[in-house]
């Protein structure tokens, strides 16, 4: 059984009535990956955008794996103490993971930002020296569009997240740099320029479908719905 485990922030946990690109992963998986598998973490809520907590279970289509990693606000920072015990707890083979927006936002610049990846990967491999793991690259949001400084920060760690990756990538421990959704646009794929729409989570899903397909040869390349 292959376990993959979603890490990330509020495009990730998902809020109340939304599928997530988790969701929209798992189907994929379900029709074109030949073994078994499931979603693993410590958590399977959504975020309630009224009670302003991760209390919902009110998925668009609750029937899916719904185990995560993934909090509203949460990035970097916040998941590397956690990863460890998340792994060891459950188990996990895969980590699919979406993290930086909120880190540069809010908490950290670039390079430090950088550096909690490389602590976020030391935990993981800690708990697991065989883990993989398929980073994605920040989607610069309606406040890169509009901010100059912040857009620049976007930028610098992207790089830094490609070199991390190039540097600590190991046979035992593949790491893997998910392309930017392809197509991926903040007035279409997203409700408010930051959290994706359905077509949104469908991109976000096919670039980790993608990378595992031409990586790993891990299911096949995605193919949208149109929900």
């Amino acid at each position: 059984m292959l376990r993959f485990m979603p890490v990330g922030d509020s495009m990730t946990i998902g809020s109340a009535g939304e599928h997530t690109w988790r969701h929209r992963l798992w189907r994929h998986l379900c029709e074109t990956y030949g073994g078994p598998f499931t979603f693993v973490g410590p958590r399977e809520e959504l975020y309630d955008k009224t009670a302003e907590a991760p209390v919902s279970y009110a998925y668009a289509e609750p029937e899916f794996p719904r185990r995560h990693l993934a909090g509203w606000g949460e990035g970097w920072l916040h998941m590397a103490p956690l990863i460890g015990e998340a792994v060891r707890a459950h188990r996990a083979d895969v980590l699919l993971v979406s993290l930086g927006l909120i880190d540069l936002g809010f908490y950290t610049n670039a390079e430090q930002t950088a550096e909690n990846v490389r602590a976020f990967i030391a935990g993981a491999r800690e708990a697991d020296p065989r883990i993989r793991m398929v980073l994605l690259p920040v989607i610069p949001n309606i406040r890169a569009e509009q901010d100059t400084d912040f857009a620049a920060q976007v930028d610098l760690f992207n790089v830094l997240l490609g070199k991390t990756v190039a540097d600590l990538d190991e046979p035992r421990s593949p790491l893997l740099l998910a392309s930017t959704p392809e197509g991926y646009d903040i007035h279409v794929d997203t409700y408010d320029g930051t959290h994706p729409n359905a077509s949104g989570e469908h991109r976000i899903a096919g670039a980790f479908a993608g990378a595992m397909w031409e990586a790993w040869g891990v299911g096949q390349a995605y193919v949208a719905g149109t929900d």
